[in-house]
C-alpha cells in the first residue's frame, strides 16, 4: 500500500514539473512575447517566484519517492536472496532526473536569482539574457523530462 502511494506521488509530481515547463515554454513565452519587455521581465519573474516553489517542492518528492522505492524493491530482493541489478530504464530515469534536478537549481539560484536582480535594477538588457539563459535551460529539462517519461513508458 505505502508502494503505490508513493510511486503514485512519485509520478503526479513528475507530471507537475515536466507539465509546467511545457505550459511555460510552449504556451506562456509566446504569449508574453508582445508585451514590452520591462513588463514582460517583472510578468516572468513573479511567474517563475511561484512555480520555482513548485518545482522545488515536487523535484524534492521526486527524488525522495524514487529513492525510498529503489530502496524497498533492492531489500526486498535482497532479503528473498536474490541479487538486486537496477534495470537499465531505472538507471537512465534516476540519472537523468538527478540531471534535471541539479539544473532546476543552476536556473533557480543563478539565472533566475540575475532576473531578480535586473527587475529591481530596471536593468533590461541583463533581464532579457537571463530570461534568455533560463528559457534554454527550462527547455533543455523539458526535454529530459519527456525523455525519461518516454524511457519508463518503453520498459514496461
Amino acid at each position: 500500500m505505502l508502494y503505490t502511494v508513493l510511486k503514485t506521488l512519485h509520478v503526479l509530481a513528475i507530471v507537475v514539473w515536466v507539465g509546467g515547463m511545457f505550459f511555460a515554454y510552449v504556451v506562456l513565452r509566446p504569449a508574453v512575447e508582445t508585451l514590452d519587455v520591462p513588463l514582460r521581465l517583472r510578468l516572468m519573474r513573479d511567474v517563475f517566484a511561484r512555480f520555482f516553489k513548485v518545482v522545488m517542492a515536487v523535484s524534492v518528492l521526486t527524488l525522495v519517492t524514487g529513492v525510498w522505492m529503489l530502496g524497498r524493491v533492492a531489500k526486498q530482493t535482497v532479503q528473498a536472496g536474490g541479487n538486486f541489478e537496477m534495470p537499465l530504464a531505472w538507471t537512465v530515469m534516476a540519472a537523468l532526473g538527478i540531471l534535471m534536478f541539479v539544473i532546476f537549481l543552476v536556473i533557480r539560484y543563478r539565472f533566475f536569482k540575475n532576473l531578480e536582480q535586473a527587475v529591481v535594477n530596471d536593468d533590461v538588457p541583463a533581464g532579457a539574457q537571463s530570461l534568455k539563459q533560463i528559457r534554454r535551460w527550462v527547455g533543455v529539462n523539458l526535454f529530459l523530462g519527456v525523455l525519461v517519461i518516454v524511457v519508463t513508458l518503453t520498459a514496461y
